[in-house]
Parts: C-alpha cells; sequence; structure tokens
C-alpha cells in the first residue's frame, strides 16, 4: 500500500486525498473556472492547505459525449499549467489525467509525479510501456469504448466480475512491462448506469482481491445529484456520504472537489477504528 512518488514513499493504508483541477472549458463541475494562472495556483494553494496530498490536473474533460480533444490541443493546455505550478510549489505531488502517453512522458519530465489514465492504457498502445520507462506510479481506471461513446457500453451480467477480470488483464500487462506502482480505479460513471454505479460501490470490498490501492472518483457526480434530484452544484453532502461508504468498503484515495470535506471525511472513519 505504498507508492514511489518523486522519491518520497506516500502510505496509502491511511486514506489520502487528491485534489481535482479540471483545466477545461467543459468538465461537468468546475468547466472553465480555472482558466487563468493567478485562479489555478490560487487553486492549488487552497487544496494544498486543505489537506490534498496529490493535485490532479485534467486538459481533457472525460464526461459523457465530451468533445474530441487533440492531443496538441491537450499538450497547450496542460504543460504551461504543470510547469507553473511545480514552479510556484516545487514539493507538489501533481497526477496527470490523461489517456496519451505524449501527454503522460512531456508532463512528467517537467515535474508531475503520476499518472491517471481513465483508459487503462487501452486509447494508446504506447501508454504502459511509457509509464515503465518513466518509474513512474500509475493509476488505471474501467472504463468500456470513450467518453464519446461510452454509456453505450454499460452492459453488465455481472459488473463486480467483469471489472475484477478487466483489472487482472491489465494488472498483468503492467507488470509484464515492470510497472511497479499500480492503483486500481473501478470508474464510476464511466460506461455505467446509476444503478449499476450503486452495485458496484455496493460490493466495492471486493476488489480488495487485486491487493492493490484503490481510487475513487465519485466527486459530484450524476449518481449523487440524480438520486437526490438536485445538481452537480449541490451534490456536496451526498459525495461526502458516498464517500465515507467507500472508505469503509477499502477506498485508499478520494478524488474530489471539496477537498477540506474529504479529509473530514477520512479523519472520521479512522476514529471509528482507534
Amino acid at each position: 500500500m505504498t507508492i514511489n512518488c518523486k522519491g518520497k514513499l506516500i502510505d496509502l493504508s491511511s486514506p489520502k486525498v487528491m485534489g481535482i483541477l479540471n483545466v477545461t472549458p467543459d468538465s461537468f463541475y468546475d468547466g472553465g473556472k480555472h482558466s487563468h494562472e493567478k485562479d489555478i495556483l490560487k487553486h492549488v494553494e487552497k487544496m494544498l492547505l486543505e489537506g490534498a496530498t496529490f493535485i490532479d490536473v485534467g486538459a481533457y474533460s472525460s464526461k459523457p459525449n465530451a468533445d474530441f480533444v487533440s492531443e496538441d490541443e491537450e499538450l497547450k493546455r496542460i504543460i504551461p499549467v504543470v510547469t507553473s505550478i511545480i514552479k510556484t510549489f516545487p514539493n507538489v505531488l501533481l497526477s496527470i489525467d490523461t489517456f496519451r502517453s505524449k501527454v503522460a512522458k512531456q508532463s512528467i519530465e517537467i515535474g508531475a509525479a503520476l499518472i491517471n489514465d481513465i483508459s487503462a492504457g487501452k486509447l494508446d498502445k504506447n501508454m504502459l510501456q511509457t509509464i515503465a520507462s518513466l518509474h513512474v506510479p500509475y493509476s488505471m481506471m474501467h472504463m468500456k469504448g470513450t467518453p464519446q461513446t461510452m454509456q453505450q457500453h454499460a452492459n453488465y451480467q455481472n459488473i463486480t466480475k467483469e471489472l475484477l477480470f478487466y483489472f487482472s488483464e491489465r494488472i498483468a500487462a503492467a507488470r509484464h512491462l515492470g510497472i511497479v506502482d499500480l492503483i486500481v480505479d473501478p470508474g464510476f460513471g464511466f460506461a455505467k448506469t446509476k444503478e449499476q454505479n450503486f452495485e458496484l460501490l455496493n460490493h466495492l470490498e471486493l476488489l480488495d482481491v487485486l491487493e492493490l490501492p484503490l481510487l475513487v472518483g465519485i466527486s459530484r457526480k450524476s449518481m449523487i445529484y440524480k438520486t437526490l434530484e438536485n445538481s452537480a452544484k449541490e451534490a456536496l453532502n451526498g459525495t461526502t456520504v458516498l464517500n465515507t461508504i467507500a472508505l469503509q468498503k477499502g477506498a485508499s484515495i478520494l478524488r474530489v472537489h471539496d477537498v477540506k470535506e474529504a479529509v473530514e471525511c477520512i479523519k472520521l472513519v479512522e476514529s471509528l477504528t482507534c
């Protein structure tokens, strides 16, 4: 349950928080909020002060039916942001939310610490080899299709068994290339209906058999606000409830928009075992 980030060992047996920084105009909750350097650095500082261990930077919206973004445009968005953050906060552990090996490589070379891939290497044949050569932690998520097509693939006989099969194959491929530090993400909202998301959450502890840290990204997602009949802006309370359940079922990293509340959630859940 320990990963090596830029020579620093991060113990994930005590859950950590990954703060979300979207530098996209169309993300489902915070699209367009962080488009200027001053705003970006202020938001990063806020998340770090609130207790985020990682900051996850994304320049390609992966919401259902998101617009396609070229590799050049993704690089144009993300590289200046990574450079600015590293310059301002030299010790920050930046996670790069990308499925493209070129974006991953350039981001790591200028100071990012780990890669968060929604496709687990399935959308870029060079990704796993690139991660192996970079010697960085790699978070692999479950998704079928692409962000543009994934909701057409929400068909499962047994969603938990299919995830276990998927991750077993992806983990074996990564290990074969020598990738050491792996994290798995069940991919809430990716090629899954609202009902399937809740079924997966209800059986989340079954992923413990993989013996890897578990990243849960459930923050303000539609499974929450559609159930509560409100909106992403009103989904913080629901996010905290489901994050609590995820922690009790073995989550090692909470990927969230609201760091302070997630840190408090972890402290309270950990108090149950004291």
